[in-house]
């Protein structure tokens, strides 16, 4: 059922949810001044540069940049898509979540009944293994994988028992069931629309997203039934190039990790985890995509992963090469290590143990290592064609390396191999079209650039301090001044006069989704004022005040410009009169 979230109940939410009390209970805090202060948990660092603000209930990173609200970390630090941030906020504070609204946000239908007809079934799998009759078989193949009780524990291993119906005989009772069951993938229609369960005497693993919810299972065949392997289709819930299988289990042993492992399958991770080595995920039968190397990035200081070292998985950390490389931003590390053939992480740690394997693991080769061994494969670097060749070939894969150290020192590196200058490689590969940080938008125009407009003055003060607008006097008329960004901060001041005690976090996520969003959030970044409260208010009103002044020049300009094409009717004269005495230079009408 489709559903609104009311502004109103995100202006509460904000209001009730502590930003202090919520980032402390994942990145320790300590108090510095009128602030807290942490590492940064969106970056490596040593020196904490990390602030979180009780007054503005906002955070902010002076190293890597991150800032926002409550809404926003937990988007961030969580990976939640907004909905899901409000929802888990919500429920820390006992609030339910309406619908309706008259400044509505979009909601797409309520996966709860997927979720927990989901978990039903992990439940039903799992009783499965420990005692159906046909389980024993299963329990053997487990057994003969050296996976211990802890293990099947640990990542709930089930088992789905034969038969056509066994689900919609257990769960899917009543009729809005079987739709459940049939929207979560967990049973398909057969040809003559006859509903059968999709897994069928195989071992079950099933797969939590990040937040720990179960989106969807595996089954590995027991007999020679094909295909070995099967997944859950895409559902509402689970989209297979953005889940990664033991990512939720990894993180239930710690949250940021310094290496990561990337393996192929399920077994793999459980043969991993068996033997200690609690820090590999593997892909659902895909390839690495983007969504997948997100949170790999912001969790791990380093990814690796792990291919066999035939020519299907040297194709295979090629295409990783090409998805990466436009997230390899600053601090981010890759590498790739490569087995013997025939082996896979679950055979050779079974064969070798799990020293062998972590060996391998600290030295693999780091992408950029991999990426030109790769390309001087593919040419002749003692001739001048092949050194050609080789910066051609270079060209399209730097160009998606973001802007910073990395690609500057593998343009260095392509250099020394073609002999070309830095400067030459620039103008072979072009230069980056944008800066790191994307530009903001503006909101005014200053001819003086080291002082902000005074729209932007007043829109930072109010950002900053929002008690200081909600008594203010609005000049009459302001709403017709010609000047960037004063319809802004009139929507502000307004916005304020009706919520005296909105925060700078409410105002923000006021205007999460408009195009104004991200320049308030910018400008909350900055330093605030350095004025008591009385003298802020005086701030803003002399703002005000020399606003009016313009517009008043505006209005003296304009009727100056009429009164050199047309006659000005006798209220116009009067105005223009009063404007003459305060506008130097003016001349009285005739």
């Amino acid at each position: 059922m489709a559903g609104l979230i009311p502004q109103e109940f995100i202006d509460d939410l904000v209001a009730r949810v502590d930003i202090v009390e919520l980032i402390d209970e994942l990145v320790h805090l300590k108090k510095a001044g009128r602030e807290y202060k942490a590492c940064c948990p969106f970056h490596d660092e040593k020196t904490p540069s990390f602030t979180v603000s009780a007054d503005k209930q906002f955070y902010h990173c002076f190293g890597c940049g991150a800032h926002g609200t409550a809404i926003g970390f937990l988007m961030e630090y969580s990976h939640l898509d907004f909905v899901e941030a409000v929802e888990e906020l919500a429920s820390r504070v006992g609030m339910d979540i309406p619908r309706g609204g008259d400044t509505p946000r979009p909601r797409g239908p309520d996966s709860t009944p997927l979720y927990a007809m989901l978990e039903q079934a992990r439940g039903y799998f799992r009783q499965q293994l420990a005692g159906h009759p046909a389980a024993p078989e299963a329990r053997h193949y487990l057994e003969r994988r050296e996976l211990d009780a802890k293990i099947l524990e640990r990542f709930e291993i089930g088992y789905a028992p034969p038969g056509w119906n066994n689900l919609l005989r257990v769960l899917g009772k009543a009729p809005e069931a079987g739709q459940q069951l049939l929207d979560a993938g967990l049973i398909t229609e057969g040809s003559r629309n006859e509903p059968y369960d999709r897994f069928r005497d195989r071992v079950i693993f099933p797969i939590r997203d990040r937040r720990g919810r179960v989106v969807g299972f595996g089954g590995r065949v027991l007999k020679d039934d094909t295909p070995k392997y099967l997944n859950s289709p895409e559902t509402p819930v689970f989209h297979k190039g953005r889940e990664l299988y033991g990512l939720y289990q990894a993180l239930q042993i710690q949250g940021h990790w310094p290496r990561l492992v990337v393996v192929e399958g399920y077994t793999d991770v459980l043969a991993l985890a068996a033997r200690g080595i609690d820090y590999a995920v593997a892909t659902l039968g895909t390839a690495v995509t983007e969504e997948h190397l997100k949170p790999l990035f912001r969790l791990a200081d380093e990814v690796v992963f792990c291919f066999d070292g035939d020519r299907a998985g040297q194709k295979a950390a090629w295409r990783t090469v090409e998805v990466a490389l436009p997230a390899l931003r600053d601090g981010c590390q890759a590498a790739f290590v490569f087995l013997p053939e025939g082996e896979d992480p679950d055979s050779l740690i079974r064969r070798l143990g799990p020293e062998d394997f972590e060996q391998r693991v600290a030295s693999a080769s780091g992408l950029t290592e991999f990426l030109f061994s790769h390309l001087q494969e593919q040419v002749d670097l003692s001739s001048l064609d092949g050194r050609a060749r080789l910066a051609g070939l270079a060209r399209p894969l730097v160009e998606k390396i973001p802007p910073g150290a990395l690609r500057q020192l593998v343009i260095k590196r392509l250099g020394s191999l073609t002999g070309l200058e830095s400067a030459e490689i620039d103008e072979v590969v072009g230069r980056p079209s944008s800066p790191t940080r994307p530009s903001r938008p503006r909101i005014s125009q200053s001819t003086d650039r080291q002082r902000p407009s005074l729209v932007r003055s007043a829109i930072q003060l109010l950002i900053h301090h929002p008690e200081v607008g909600a008594t203010a006097a609005i000049p009459v008329d302001l709403d017709k001044l010609e000047l960037a960004g004063t319809s802004l901060l009139l929507e502000i001041l307004g916005l304020l006069a009706e919520k005296p005690s909105l925060s700078t976090a409410g105002i923000l996520e006021h205007f999460r989704d408009r195009p104004e969003g991200r320049h308030l959030t910018q400008l909350a970044t900055l330093a605030p004022p350095a004025l008591s409260s009385e003298g802020l208010s005086q701030e803003l009103q002399d703002i005000l005040a020399r606003l009016l002044r313009k517009l008043e020049e505006q209005r003296y300009r304009h009727l100056a410009q009429k009164c050199g094409n047309t006659a000005l009717s006798e209220a116009e004269k009067e105005e223009y009169r009063r404007l003459c005495s305060a506008m130097p230079g003016g001349e009285n009408p005739g």
